[in-house]
C-alpha cells in the first residue's frame, strides 16, 4: 500500500510501497497506447509543474500522465513567474495551495527543496529531481522497466556508471534497486565516484570491464559537467575510451543484459551508438515506462490526499 501525502524519494519508501507503485504503473501503461482506455478519473484534480531546472523527459511525461487521466495540468513557467521577482520557494507554493493546487511537481536545483516544499502545502508535492539529492521518479521508471524485461530483481547485478558522484538517478535507483534484492554496482572514474557511496550498501568500483563482468544490467549516465567546477578528466575522448560503454566492452555483461540510460544521451561518451541502439538497448522503452509510472503516482497520491 501507499498511503503517503508526497513523494518525495526512495530512501524513505519501503519494499511493498515501492512495489505498489511499480504494480499500478502496469496498469497505466496500456493507457499509453490506446487513448479509448484512457478515464477521467483524475478529472478534478489540478496538477502544477514548477522546474527550476530544464526539462524534457520528466516534465512532458508528467503534464502528459495528468492529461491523460482527466487532469488539469499547467506549468508554472518559472523563468516568467513571481520567481524572477525574488519570491521565495514557499510564497509560491503557498500562492498555488490557495488556488486550490491538487499536486505539485518540483524539480530545484537545491537539495531538499522539494521537502521544504511538502512541509508547508497541503496538496501533494512530488519531487522530479533535487540537487545531486534523489530523483525517485526516474528510479521507479527504471525498476519498472527492469521488472516488466527481467520479471523481479532478486539476485540481479546492476552496474551503475559514470558522473556517480552529482547523479541524483544513481542514489535513487542504490534505494530502490538494494530494497528489492538487486546488487549494486556505482563504476566510474575515481574522480567521479567515492568509495563512501558504500554506505548505500552497493560496490563501488572503477575498472569497468570488471564491473560490467556478468551484469544483467547497466545502467549509463550523463556526464553533469553543470554541476562540477573542474573537469574530472582530461577530454571527453580519453573518458570514453576509458570509461564508456562500446560493443566490445559490454561483452563483458550477461548476453541478455539490459542497457539503460536516463537521458539525455551524449552519443559516443558514456555509451556508444551502436549500443544505444543495439538489441539489448530499452532506452526508448524507459521513456514510455516514465509516463505509466508518473500516471501511477499521481493516481496514488490524488487517492491519497482526497482522504486526508
Amino acid at each position: 500500500m501507499y498511503k503517503r501525502k508526497d513523494l518525495l524519494g526512495l530512501r524513505e519508501l519501503s519494499a511493498d510501497e515501492i512495489m505498489t507503485i511499480l504494480n499500478t504503473a502496469r496498469e497505466m501503461k496500456a493507457k499509453i497506447d490506446d487513448p479509448s482506455l484512457r478515464d477521467k478519473s483524475l478529472e478534478k484534480s489540478s496538477i502544477v509543474t514548477l522546474f527550476y531546472e530544464n526539462s524534457t523527459r520528466t516534465k512532458m511525461s508528467f503534464m502528459l500522465a495528468g492529461e491523460y487521466q482527466g487532469a488539469i495540468v499547467k506549468d508554472l513557467g518559472v523563468a516568467t513567474s513571481s520567481v524572477s521577482k525574488g519570491e521565495s520557494l514557499i510564497d509560491t507554493g503557498v500562492t498555488l495551495d490557495q488556488m486550490g493546487t491538487n499536486v505539485m511537481i518540483i524539480r530545484h536545483q537545491l537539495t531538499g527543496a522539494a521537502h521544504i516544499l511538502a512541509k508547508n502545502v497541503k496538496a501533494s508535492v512530488i519531487n522530479a529531481g533535487d540537487g545531486s539529492n534523489e530523483h525517485p521518479t526516474q528510479a521507479l521508471l527504471d525498476l519498472y522497466t527492469i521488472m516488466e524485461r527481467k520479471g523481479g530483481f532478486e539476485g540481479l547485478k546492476v552496474v551503475i556508471l559514470g558522473d556517480i558522484s552529482h547523479s541524483r538517478v544513481a542514489r535513487s535507483n542504490a534505494f530502490g534497486l538494494t530494497k528489492l534484492g538487486a546488487k549494486v554496482t556505482l563504476a566510474g572514474p575515481s574522480t567521479l565516484v567515492s568509495n563512501s557511496m558504500q554506505s548505500l550498501g552497493v560496490q563501488v568500483s572503477t575498472d569497468i570491464p570488471s564491473a560490467i563482468r556478468d551484469a544483467d544490467v547497466v545502467m549509463g549516465l550523463r556526464i553533469q559537467f553543470e554541476r562540477q567546477r573542474n573537469m574530472p578528466f582530461p577530454n571527453l575522448r580519453e573518458y570514453s575510451s576509458l570509461f564508456g560503454v562500446n560493443s566490445d566492452m559490454l561483452k563483458y555483461a550477461k548476453k541478455d543484459v539490459l542497457v539503460m540510460h536516463p537521458g539525455p544521451v551524449n552519443r559516443g561518451v558514456e555509451l556508444s551508438t551502436d549500443v544505444i541502439d543495439g538489441k539489448n538497448s530499452v532506452i526508448t522503452v524507459q521513456v514510455k515506462n516514465g509516463v505509466a509510472v508518473r500516471m501511477a503516482i499521481l493516481k496514488l497520491l490524488t487517492e491519497n490526499n482526497s482522504k486526508i
